[in-house]
């Protein structure tokens, strides 16, 4: 009997002895590493104790961490955080959520405690809060395996929602509300351009003219931007007052769809409200002609003078003989200023050659209408010293021809003569403007 109980005696130490003590179970938050950067300040004796109580957190034994843990100074940032996560291990979550925000208060980079901060606040349903720890992890770690997913599900619910409720609220009338969500939508996820659309247009209607400018201009720079949005942004710019962004929004749209005939009658209506005009390419030309023309000229004029040109016509000029011109917006300029006379029967003869006389008189009527302006030609010759052996006083126009002179804008050639019959170059007529308009500067 005895050896019957000895025997079974020793079958349960047998037994005892072989059997496999259970693991212990994961703890149910996740604990996140201790960072290179932060372990490697630490003494070697610190750096084995904080490994030791990470591997006891990991495993679900707080105690055990604590313990490791409590060798390590007051003052370092790792033991903050691994007594928050023992806390948290346990359910003592205010205690948890007091030390991991000490943590953060010490050491802002401190990535473990603003893991634990997100755990807390996802425990407690409070996606605000939430969220924004997640934010601050990504901007710690942008790649972060455990916040990464999770931030996107949230982020991608909450602007659902918002977005949702703005919609509600729109068709409700309810602006006021409508904007708000919105905002929450930006503040979610700041790159969503129908939002911006959305609340510039809002503040379109409020007449809230700097708010609906910025919300419209990220929406547009968005990249996503279609026609119909560059085309409302481009109307509310010009609503606004900003033609010139108005024309240059609309420029890009003409360009982009050749066939799009509304935009480019409105880049017309723009240019003309502005008086921007592209310059024709013959303008180019110029410099290069031997010969030049009335047409060449009256654009010379136009295009170098066009800032002091800007007064009112004298008057209406009817020419009917510059419709197929090149030059013809630069001819009505001129015309109307009386730089350059028509002829009787309303006629501009825009390809007619222009000789020295003839530059000479649009010369000096350029001077006058410029004078006009407030600008100052001192003549630098007295006109009534000079002596000009083929233009006679009596010639139509010898005081034309005088003043020119006398400007020192034309010269006479060695045996004083002003050839006033001679064809102008391409290269004489410029170099009279620019000698005009640097005088008038």
């Amino acid at each position: 009997m005895v050896r019957r109980f000895a025997a079974a005696g020793l079958a349960l130490v047998a037994a005892w002895s072989c059997a496999t003590v259970p693991p212990p179970a994961p703890p149910a938050f996740y604990v996140e590493g201790v960072p290179n950067d932060q372990a490697s300040r630490l003494r070697l004796d610190d750096r084995i104790a904080a490994e030791d109580a990470w591997k006891a957190l990991r495993t679900g034994r707080p105690e055990l961490a604590r313990k490791y843990l409590l060798k390590l100074g007051t003052a370092n940032p790792v033991r903050e955080a691994g007594l928050a996560y023992a806390d948290l291990l346990l359910g003592n979550l205010p205690e948890a959520e007091a030390r991991f925000k000490s943590s953060v208060a010490g050491t802002p980079a401190m990535l473990p405690s603003r893991v634990g901060l997100a755990q807390i606040y996802e425990s407690r349903r409070d996606r605000d809060k939430t969220f924004n720890e997640y934010r601050e992890i990504l901007k710690l770690a942008p790649d972060h395996r455990w916040a990464r997913p999770r931030f996107e599900a949230l982020r991608d619910d909450l602007v659902r929602e918002a977005a949702s409720a703005a919609r509600a609220a729109l068709a409700a009338g309810n602006r006021e509300t409508a904007k708000r969500e919105l905002l929450k939508v930006l503040f979610y996820a700041p790159e969503t351009a129908s939002a911006h659309l959305e609340l510039a247009r809002l503040y379109r209607l409020d007449k809230d003219r700097e708010r609906a400018l910025l919300h419209f201009r990220t929406a547009v720079e968005s990249g996503t931007a279609d026609k119909a949005l560059l085309r409302e942004y481009a109307e509310f710019l010009a609503d606004a007052g900003e033609l010139g962004q108005s024309l240059e929004v609309l420029e890009k749209l003409a360009e982009a769809e050749p066939r799009d005939t509304a935009a480019s009658k409105r880049v017309e209506e723009l240019r003309a409200k502005l008086g921007v005009y592209e310059i024709p390419s013959q303008y180019d030309a110029i410099p290069s002609l031997d010969i030049v023309t009335r047409e060449d000229l009256a654009a010379l004029i136009g295009v170098k003078f066009e800032a002091y040109l800007d007064v009112p016509a004298r008057r209406t000029e009817i020419l009917v003989d510059i419709s197929v011109s090149w030059a013809q917006r630069y001819i009505v300029k001129v015309a109307s200023l009386e730089i350059m006379t028509s002829y009787d029967n309303h006629t501009f003869q825009p390809r007619r050659v222009i000789n020295r006389a003839d530059l000479a008189d649009a010369a000096v009527r350029l001077i006058g209408v410029l004078q006009g302006r407030g600008a100052r030609f001192v003549p630098l010759v007295d006109t009534r010293r000079i002596q000009i052996a083929d233009v006679s006083p009596d010639n139509l126009y010898f005081r034309a021809i005088t003043s020119a002179l006398g400007y020192q804008i034309m010269a006479l050639t060695p045996e004083r003569l002003f050839e006033p019959e001679r064809a102008v170059s391409g290269e004489e007529a410029i170099r009279t403007m620019d000698l005009i308009l640097r005088l008038a500067g």
